[in-house]
């Protein structure tokens, strides 16, 4: 017998039919409406909602809507989900949480950084900082204060990662407005200014004074191990870690060393590859590697590249405090102090940009055999077979 409004009040706890599938499972003053139905030989019971939120009236009017679907052959369960999902979908589109936005922003942005971002950790400010406080409200909903809890833990204590998460944040809020969501950068730049001035000064890498060079040189070539080796390259060389730890033997030809452009550092498709002179030294480095490898010249654990951390252990294994990086900080004062070469040709040798676009545009050299003779005077300070002052190539 079909139920009534008054019958469902007065009924008892319990399970109450009303017909065509429709079913109240009522306890005390509450209780829920279920649709039943046989789909495919299966029996599958269908949540409507809870009484008496949803009335009599009102379930009868959803179960019918959902017995349509099934006359039609579809499963009423099936079919709602996936309404669900779309308007889910069509919701986030409309309006996408900060962290569906971070990684639309990331997307557009990583053919551009190297190693699709994960080289230089695009992401990781956002998402040690900010996303797990923001990241899942609607960027439309993202408020001044929103912003400035997420970042006030590392505001004042962490200044280097609070400085890129704010660059970062304000990205994902401008490109956001550009797709016609409805938010406003100024809520970043409003959070920064109630958070108050930040006091970055950057901390130096840690470099070795160059005139103890040489004594850490003969250190490292106590062992031939491929850390060492890979150390000593740097120090030689004065490139940077990626490039150096992924040297292969190959890139080696008439006393270049050419570095592919995938490891130099730089926007992918913005940089080229770099040329190194190969020094005496250098190609005897090159030579004790090839008589146990032949292909990448310092490996690690499964033939992998040495890693930058490995290169630290063992600098702190031997007393060291200076840092890789800081090597190319060694040879620059060196130059400095020596007056070993023109500012053009050290920052050259450092693979650094210089002059304006244009300028560069005309001017192409990349110095070559200029900066293999400074090279040469440098490998011979830092083996000891040569002064420390390098008079006569001033005019370099």
């Amino acid at each position: 017998m079909p139920l009534t409004a008054m019958g469902i009040k007065k009924a008892p706890d319990g399970k109450h039919e009303d017909g065509n599938g429709l079913r109240l499972l009522k306890k005390g003053e509450r209780g829920s409406w279920v649709y039943r139905y046989s789909i495919w030989g299966k029996r599958k019971e269908m949540g409507l909602g809870s009484w008496p939120a949803v009335t009599l009236a009102e379930a009868r009017k959803i179960r019918d809507r959902w017995a349509a679907e099934l006359r039609e052959g579809r499963d009423p369960i099936s079919v709602r989900r996936q309404q669900r999902e779309a308007d889910a979908l069509a919701a986030q589109r409309a309006d996408p949480t900060f962290a569906q936005m971070v990684d639309m922003v990331f997307e557009a942005r990583k053919a551009t950084l190297r190693g699709d971002g994960k080289r230089g950790k695009w992401r990781s400010a956002l998402d040690t900082h900010i996303i797990p406080k923001i990241g899942r409200k609607p960027i439309s909903q993202i408020t001044v204060q929103d912003v400035q809890g997420a970042m006030a833990p590392i505001w004042h204590t962490k200044p280097s990662v609070s400085v890129k998460a704010y660059q970062r944040t304000r990205l994902v809020f401008s490109k956001a407005k550009l797709m016609g969501h409805d938010c406003d950068p100024f809520t970043v730049d409003a959070a920064k200014e109630v958070l108050g001035a930040v006091e970055y000064i950057p901390t130096p890498i840690p470099a070795t004074p160059w005139q103890e060079i040489p004594a850490l040189y003969a250190r490292l070539s106590e062992t031939k191990s491929d850390v060492a080796q890979c150390l000593r390259w740097i120090i030689l060389t004065m490139v940077r870690s990626d490039a150096a730890r992924g040297a292969h033997l190959d890139e080696i030809e008439d006393s270049i060393w050419t570095v592919p452009a995938e490891r130099v550092k730089g926007l992918r498709n913005k940089t080229d590859d770099f040329r190194v002179p190969v020094t005496d030294e250098l190609q005897r480095i090159a030579d004790e590697q090839a008589q146990i490898h032949s292909g990448l010249m310092f490996t690690g654990l499964r033939g992998r590249p040495v890693t930058s951390r490995g290169l630290e252990k063992h600098l702190d294994s031997i007393g060291e405090a200076g840092r890789p990086h800081g090597f190319r900080t060694s040879f620059r004062t060196w130059v400095q102090d020596t007056d070993a070469c023109s500012f053009e040709v050290a920052e050259t040798i450092l693979g650094h940009a210089i002059n304006t676009k244009v300028q560069r545009a005309y001017a192409r050299s990349d110095l070559l055999d200029r900066r293999r003779l400074v090279m040469e005077a440098w490998a011979r300070f830092v083996t000891g077979e040569g002064a420390a002052t390098v008079t006569q190539l001033r005019g370099t």
